[in-house]
């Protein structure tokens, strides 16, 4: 690995400073940022994310799609993890921290709108940054879009039932726009635009591929900071106001995450599942789709309300967090076995690099 992606890490925790400091120091800019959106999805925020994504579905090769049938588990694991242990256990946690642990230092109110605010986020999985993981670890393409597409198609019919069981209300009205939208720009738009680019660069040979996909990893990189940079100088007055209340939602944030990579990590090399499989689906199973639960939460609760406050906080937590997901995953690749029944179309860093 270059320099740049070795400390990755450091450059994030730079670009959250600077997000911090330019958004205190131009509120203006960042409050006029914040209103280019549609349908409660950013529109520079999904330039961004989708310049991300877009390396990796030039990687796609759907002979290996045909091939996901072939090894299951991986996509089992996501769905049970996503589905049957995720929602509860954010409610849960989310019930243990505000209505016991943290009880003396948050009124009753405002406890049973964070733990709504918890519960939004753990019943809205990714869709989005999942690809940006994925390709941090090295991930199969072609697997890790099928997961996102099968979970996607999951979501449309399971969203509603399962937030309005846990939050105990009697309807949940689902912004479609906002959960077609994303997925057309994070799905659908970068997938063919991914498709069209691969076959016009293997009429030139795989060594164009490969040439091309590895000239576009500094933008992806930059795209990444610049997302981290963007939301945290829109939160920016919101971070600095509350303190003591965004790091108490932060707290069971963060245990539930690791909390839920840590299971479906274990259970994916209990599985015996390969590195490129494993990795993007503990991935999927730990992040949120936040555009989804941020939208809901402002329609049920309000724009002030202390649920969508946690799923802001959700937001500002999710990036730091699966970073540091994405580099222990990375050291721990030697605990998988090395290799899938579809494999990635190109060799490992490690070869590129002595090559």
């Amino acid at each position: 690995m270059g320099n740049f992606e070795r400390y990755l890490s450091l450059w994030v925790a730079l670009a959250i400073g600077v997000g911090v400091v330019l958004g205190q120091a131009l509120p203006g800019v960042f409050e006029t940022l914040a209103t280019w959106q549609l349908f409660q999805i950013n529109g520079v925020i999904a330039v961004l994310i989708w310049v991300m994504i877009y390396p990796m579905m030039i990687q796609v090769d759907f002979n290996a799609v045909r091939k996901v049938g072939q090894q299951p588990q991986g996509l089992w694991l996501t769905l049970a993890i996503n589905w049957l242990i995720k929602p509860f256990s954010m409610a849960a946690i989310g019930w243990l921290f505000f209505q016991v642990l943290f009880v003396d230092w948050v009124a009753p109110e405002d406890a049973s709108q964070y733990i709504a605010g918890m519960i939004l986020l753990g019943v809205a999985p990714c869709t989005a940054m999942v690809f940006v993981w994925s390709q941090l670890t090295r991930g199969n393409p072609a697997y890790t879009l099928v997961q996102v597409s099968v979970n996607d198609l999951i979501m449309v019919f399971a969203f509603a039932p399962i937030a309005a069981l846990l939050l105990g209300v009697s309807e949940i009205l689902v912004p479609w726009e906002t959960l077609l939208l994303a997925t057309l720009l994070y799905v659908v738009l970068p997938l063919v635009a991914g498709i069209l680019t691969r076959r016009l660069l293997l009429k030139r040979g795989k060594a164009a591929l490969e040439g091309f996909v590895q000239r576009l990893k500094p933008a992806s990189m930059v795209g990444l900071l610049a997302t981290v940079a963007i939301l945290f100088g829109i939160q920016a007055p919101t971070l600095l106001a509350n303190p003591m209340v965004i790091g108490l939602i932060a707290i069971p944030l963060m245990i539930q995450t690791y909390g839920i990579f840590a299971l479906a990590y274990g259970a994916a090399k209990a599985l015996k599942l390969p590195h490129n499989v494993a990795a993007p689906a503990a991935m999927i199973g730990t992040s949120n789709f936040f555009e989804l639960a941020v939208a809901v939460a402002i329609a049920l609760f309000g724009l002030h309300s202390g649920a969508a406050l946690a799923t802001v906080v959700g937001v500002l937590v999710e990036v730091p967090v699966m970073l540091s997901l994405v580099a222990f995953a990375n050291r721990t690749r030697h605990w998988f076995p090395a290799s899938a029944d579809a494999p990635t179309d190109f060799p490992p860093v490690e070869q590129r690099d002595a090559a």
